[in-house]
């Protein structure tokens, strides 16, 4: 039994490279210019303490970062770039004991129904809710 085994592994080897397959040409899309490859960094600070941090960076091909935290965890910041279709972007955001915070007006606006159910969510402690739910 084990050599039919065997002698069926090894057949299976020889076919599987006897019929591998050909490598396929892939197309790959490149976003943004051709030349963000070669993007240098223009400047770059990066101020660590122990209250906090400063930082920013900024790319020969328009991207920028700028960011500040405390000793507590908590961040505030913005970075931008190009878009493909040459928009200026810009996100600002808050990082702290509520999250990640972004504004900017590339991020789409929160429907109007989730944000009374957010609300109501907020006004409402867990009791509430779970009595809502249960009942």
């Amino acid at each position: 039994m084990f050599k039919a085994v065997m002698i069926c592994a090894l057949f299976g080897l020889a076919l599987a490279a006897v019929h591998q397959p050909q490598p396929q040409h892939v197309e790959h899309h490149v976003v943004g210019h051709p030349d963000d490859v070669h993007a240098e960094v223009l400047s770059r600070k990066d101020d660590v303490r122990a209250d906090g941090f400063d930082a920013s960076l900024e790319t020969s091909n328009h991207i920028t970062r700028q960011d500040s935290g405390d000793e507590h965890g908590n961040i505030q910041g913005s970075y931008g770039w190009i878009s493909p279709e040459g928009q200026h972007i810009e996100i600002k955001f808050v990082a702290d004991e509520n999250g990640y915070q972004p504004t900017g007006d590339a991020i789409p606006a929160v429907p109007e129904h989730v944000a009374r159910t957010l609300a109501w969510n907020a006004a409402h402690s867990h009791e509430e809710v779970a009595h809502h739910v249960h009942h």
